[in-house]
This record gives C-alpha cells, sequence and structure tokens, in this order.
C-alpha cells in the first residue's frame, strides 16, 4: 500500500492507518462464513434501522451499508450473496416493526401466543427485498463497470433502489421505513424528495453510506479511492445547500402562507385500542370527542374564521350516514361556516345485498348532513381483510385483527373531495400515507391531505414516530400540507414543506387550532412525473461510475 506524498503532505500519516484499518475491516467481514456471517449481517440491519426514526442515528447507515458491501463481496455464489442479504434484512425489518407484536397484544386471548413471532416471521418475509438486492449487487459484479470501485457501490444502490420500490407495490406494498427517513431529521436534506421522492433519495442515501467502502480496496490508490467517496459528499453538500435556499425562499413556517380566514381543530381523544370497540364504550368515546372540540371552541383566538374540525380513524364506532341521533350529536359542535370530518365505518344498507363494510371518512355539516365521503382503498392484510379468505381452512382459526367477521371492502382508489370552505382534499385513512406516488388522483390534484389513524395499535414505541416521519415526505413530495388527526398521536399540520406547523404527541389527550397552510402553486417534479424520476438518477450514476474507470 502506498499514500502519494503529493496528495495528501502532511495528512499522508493519518490517511495511511485509516486505510489498513479499513482493509483489515474489510477482510474480516469478507473473510466471515456460517454463523459468524449471519450475526454480522444480521447486525449491520440493526444498525441501519437505528439510523432511521425515531433514532436517528445517521452515521450507521454507512456502517451498515458498508459493511453490507463488504460482506456481499465475500460472497462465493449468488445464492451466498442472497442469504446474507436476508439475515440483513431480518435484522433491518424485525427491528424496525417490533410494534406488530404491540397490535396482537390488544386482543391477548386471540393473539398472545402470536405476538413474540410476528415481528419474526413478517421481517423475515420482508427479507426477501434485501435478499433479492444483495443477489443483483453480487451479479453486478460480472459486469466489468462494477467489478469495483465506485461502479459496486452503484449497483448496490440500483439494487436496493429496485428491492425497495418492489416492496412498495407487491402484495399490495409495505413501504414503511424506507431509508430515505433518515434524512428527515433535517428539513433542508428532506426538499430533494419533490425532484425524486423517497425512492430517489433512497439511491443517493444508499451511494453515500456504502460508497466509504472504496477506501478499503488494495487495488486503487488513496488519491483514486477518495474520488468518488468526495463526489458522493459533495452531492449531499449540494442537496443541503438546495433544500436550504428552497427553505429560505419559503420562509419560516410562521410566515407561510395561509388558507385565509380558515383554521383546523385537530382532535386526539387517547382511546387505548383494548377499549376503543367496547360497546359500553362507544358512546362515552363519542363524548369525548365532541368534548374535546368545544374546548377548542373555548380557547380559539378569533371568531370569524371558519373552523373545520378533524377527528381521527373510526373516531366515530357508530354508521354515521345511517344514524340520524349521532349525526345530531355530531352536528351541535360544527362551527359556524365549518365542518366535521372524521373517521367512520360505513356499511351497506340493511335491506342491500351483498353486505359491505368500508373504512371511511364522512365530512357532516351543521345540518347533521352528510356531504361527503371517502373509503380507505389500501387496505391492512390480515388487519382489515384476510387474504386467500376462500381457500384458507377454517379450523386455522385466521382473521382480521378489527372488530367484525365481515373483511372490509375497498374502496376506489385515491379520492379528491371538494367540501364548501376548504381547498379540495384527498383523504388518506391510516397507514395509506406511506405510500409514495398513491396518494393524490392525478386528474383532480388536492389542496390538503386529510390523513386520518389510529396509532393506537402500535402502543408506545416508534411506529407511531416512523408513521408520522412519512406523512411530512409525502408532504415534500407532492407539495400538499397534510393535517393529521390520529387516536392516540401523533397529530399536526405540516406544510407543503415537510416542517410542522403544529402538533400533538404520543399518548395525549387533547385539541388545538392552527392556520391551514396553501399547497404550492405548481406541483413539484416528483408530483408530476412519480417514481420515473428516480431513471435519470440511475443512468447519472452509471455515467460517473463509467467517466470514474476511464484510464488516466
Amino acid at each position: 500500500m502506498s499514500v502519494p506524498a503529493r496528495a495528501y503532505g502532511r495528512n499522508r500519516s493519518a490517511v495511511a492507518p485509516a486505510r489498513v484499518a479499513l482493509r483489515r475491516i474489510r477482510a474480516a467481514l469478507a473473510g466471515f462464513s456460517g454463523w459468524r456471517r449471519a450475526l454480522a449481517a444480521i447486525l449491520l440491519g440493526l444498525a441501519a434501522t437505528a439510523a432511521l426514526p425515531p433514532v436517528f442515528a445517521l452515521p450507521l447507515l454507512v456502517v451498515a451499508f458498508t459493511g453490507l458491501l463488504w460482506l456481499i463481496e465475500g460472497a462465493t455464489s449468488l445464492r451466498q450473496a442472497a442469504t446474507l442479504g436476508w439475515w440483513f434484512g431480518l435484522g433491518h425489518f424485525t427491528s424496525g416493526i417490533y410494534w406488530v407484536a404491540l397490535a396482537l397484544l390488544t386482543d391477548p386471548e386471540r393473539y398472545g401466543l402470536m405476538a413474540p413471532f410476528a415481528p419474526l416471521g413478517l421481517g423475515a418475509f420482508l427479507a426477501i427485498y434485501p435478499a433479492g438486492a444483495a443477489a443483483l449487487a453480487k451479479f453486478a459484479e460480472r459486469v466489468p463497470l462494477a467489478a469495483g470501485g465506485g461502479g459496486r457501490v452503484i449497483a448496490l444502490a440500483i439494487a436496493w433502489s429496485v428491492a425497495e420500490w418492489l416492496r412498495g407495490h407487491l402484495l399490495t406494498g409495505f413501504p414503511w421505513n424506507l431509508v430515505a427517513s433518515a434524512w428527515n431529521i433535517s428539513d433542508a436534506m428532506m426538499q430533494v424528495a419533490s425532484l425524486c421522492g423517497a425512492y430517489g433519495l433512497g439511491f443517493i442515501t444508499v451511494i453515500a453510506a456504502a460508497m466509504p467502502a472504496v477506501l478499503g480496496e488494495e487495488r486503487i490508490s488513496a488519491k483514486r479511492a477518495w474520488v468518488p467517496v468526495a463526489a458522493a459528499y459533495l452531492l449531499l453538500a449540494v442537496i443541503w445547500a438546495g433544500g436550504t435556499a428552497r427553505l429560505a425562499a419559503a420562509g419560516p413556517v410562521a410566515a407561510q402562507p395561509m388558507v385565509p380566514d380558515t383554521m383546523l381543530r385537530i382532535v386526539q381523544p387517547d382511546v387505548a385500542q383494548t377499549e376503543k370497540w367496547r360497546d359500553e364504550l362507544r358512546i362515552a368515546h363519542l363524548k369525548r370527542d365532541l368534548e374535546l372540540t368545544d374546548q377548542a371552541a373555548i380557547g380559539a383566538s378569533r371568531s370569524d374564521d371558519a373552523v373545520f374540525v378533524i377527528w381521527p380513524e373510526t373516531a366515530v364506532p357508530f354508521l354515521v350516514d345511517q344514524d340520524a341521533t349521532v349525526r345530531e350529536a355530531i352536528a351541535s359542535v360544527v362551527p359556524p361556516r365549518g365542518l366535521v370530518i372524521t373517521g367512520a365505518p360505513r356499511a351497506t344498507p340493511p335491506d342491500v345485498e351483498p353486505f359491505e363494510v368500508w373504512n371511511g371518512v364522512v365530512a357532516v355539516n351543521a345540518k347533521g348532513a352528510v356531504i361527503g365521503h371517502y373509503d380507505k382503498f389500501h387496505l391492512v392484510p390480515f388487519g382489515e381483510y384476510l387474504p386467500l379468505r376462500s381457500v384458507i381452512p377454517s379450523w386455522l382459526g385466521l382473521a382480521k385483527l378489527t372488530p367484525g367477521a365481515t373483511d372490509f371492502s375497498a374502496g376506489p382508489g385515491p379520492r379528491t373531495l371538494h367540501l364548501p370552505g376548504l381547498p379540495p382534499i384527498g383523504p388518506l385513512i391510516c397507514y395509506e400515507i406511506i405510500f409514495p406516488d398513491a396518494v393524490a388522483d392525478r386528474d383532480d390534484r388536492p389542496g390538503l391531505f386529510v390523513n386520518v389513524t389510529n396509532d393506537a395499535w402500535f402502543g408506545t414505541s416508534s411506529g407511531p414516530y416512523q408513521h408520522f416521519e412519512s406523512a411530512r415526505m409525502r408532504a415534500v413530495e407532492e407539495g400538499i400540507p397534510v393535517a393529521r388527526a390520529a387516536n392516540t398521536g401523533i397529530s399536526g399540520v405540516i406544510d407543503a414543506y415537510g416542517r410542522v406547523v403544529a402538533r400533538l404527541g404520543l399518548n395525549q389527550e387533547g385539541s388545538f387550532d392552527s392556520p391551514l397552510p396553501r399547497a404550492l402553486a405548481e406541483p413539484p417534479l416528483y408530483a408530476r412525473f412519480g417514481d420515473l424520476t428516480l431513471l435519470p438518477l440511475m443512468l447519472a450514476a452509471v455515467a460517473f461510475a463509467a467517466a470514474a474507470r476511464r484510464p488516466r
């Protein structure tokens, strides 16, 4: 090994030992076999999770993806690479979605025995995607462009991004904890998602996180090894600078242009999931929503604003459109010129066949009339319906987690509601907000996302924080503010740049009024072209790798 003195001068002694250490770590990881390789992959997957919300230990992304690349390098076959990718995914997803066990413990008599195994089972399934990414990255080594240096890193980034995109689309999709969410710690870094979305930002993130692996390669000189590393981190600096400039041009949150004479009232009743559907408490739950709405009205500073009240998912445990008494109760707290927008189940009338049930949102005016509704279209498998119900034997005793024997039916898809006094709204129920490029009706662009959710399923865990950060990323991608009402938190109002205007934390009962931020006048690039914006990024990265391999 040699480090050119002319390139590094006085820093030569500092750089050389660092490269020696990296080479030793690389050799150790590449040389692992058996349980050591599996354990190393699991620990690296855990490190990747710690870099995401709510911990945001960003440097661990470098540890995770640089280490993963070196493990892949040591694999002797595609099957071996896929196996270590699977172990990485098992550690990553099991630690990221451990709160699935808490959802099962809301009904311990039926599902308690499954709780310890559910995160492992779901993690094992989702780990198929990193397994495919690792195998694809290993296969790419046969291509001269990706045989070493920055090309190997870019091959891993492409493979990981393809795997994330597939995870977000196949089998109804589950794009939870995308690697791009690590940047939610910085408002400025998030802004590039307006151009390339979470998948594009994730692609850039993996490149930056794995590029230090080049420094551990022996056949690359120190001078040439630092070129792609410097380029990757210079790109992050440019993204930060561009995001900072974008936010500076927008002005601070307090100075954001707001929809005039309009206020949002967010209600968070903090009802425990174990009590949510108890028959004897349903009226009490409705009364709590009514009381919290009235309490916020007492503290309102202006009486001439139109106030639109937003209650969480299934806040009203009754069929609102079929129950005049419930509608009358809701109407009693509707502010002048306002509405109550609430999550509530909907069902076909008693004399209509076949019987169907929807997880819905309804808008009720001061006269007690339902003037708009929306039905959730992205249903949770096993949560709101049982997949393959017709072929699963009944003796297995499998059922959906939500109450009732009937599966929920899916709505028609992203839909924009036009309600008096409000910009066009795009309702999104629960985890519908986590899907990039699938939250807005492209033919009828909304001016506000209304996200109602019941994060009581997640308990006191990282789940509600991860969910809230997904809502922030969608706001940036689409240039549309988000009003979020959660049963137990986190509720909030988010502007079109992903910044929090107002917020109510986890496990808090309360309500608050907030002005309504405006959507961007023109949709961002990502809002117009969606996930297609990822392709130019990949082509540019491949072109950079090709240029870097040219003889000098």
